[in-house]
């Protein structure tokens, strides 16, 4: 009788740990769905910078040999606005500009660029000292626009068109 009585409670224990199993996997697939389905969507945004909608390659704005970069010459010493805590913060930059070669006004501008490279500082230095130290921080492509856009006013052209940073480093 005793062995009977085993028998049955090893046979409900074995229908317990099946049905606990089933519902384990079932959560798991469920969440593995879930996973694989985010890590597609990350890669489906990546992959939407090098081709667009219609599956051809991503073509740039400027083609590579149309790009002429210039180096502002020194890093640049910001001093940054004041956050709440008072203190004073500095940034140095090193900025690099990209222009388009086979823009009109590139032959006008883009080749005297040194010329007017303290004007570009003058430049650089005012929209960069508007920012604290955290926000610069929090979004460098928002401050890259912010000089791009002044730039641009200042020769009233937009042959370049990208401004990026070689070397940023924050103090204070």
């Amino acid at each position: 009788m005793k062995k009977n009585m085993i028998s049955v409670i090893i046979l409900a224990l074995l229908i317990v740990n099946i049905a606990l199993t089933s519902v384990m996997l079932f959560s798991v697939t469920s969440t593995n769905k879930a996973t694989a389905d985010l890590v597609t969507r990350i890669t489906g945004a990546m992959d939407m910078e090098l081709s667009s909608a219609d599956g051809t390659a991503f073509k740039p704005a400027v083609p590579i040999e149309n790009v002429a970069s210039y180096d502002i010459a020194d890093t640049m010493t910001i001093r940054l606005k004041q956050d709440e805590d008072g203190a004073e913060h500095y940034i140095m930059i090193a900025v690099t500009l990209s222009m388009d070669k086979e823009h009109d006004d590139y032959k006008e501008y883009g080749e005297t660029l040194g010329d007017r490279e303290s004007l570009i500082k003058s430049e650089i230095i005012s929209v960069v000292g508007q920012y604290t130290m955290a926000e610069a921080q929090a979004d460098e492509e928002a401050l890259k626009q912010a000089i791009l856009e002044r730039i641009q006013n200042m020769f009233g052209s937009d042959f370049i068109y990208k401004v990026d940073f070689r070397d940023v480093k924050y103090s204070g």
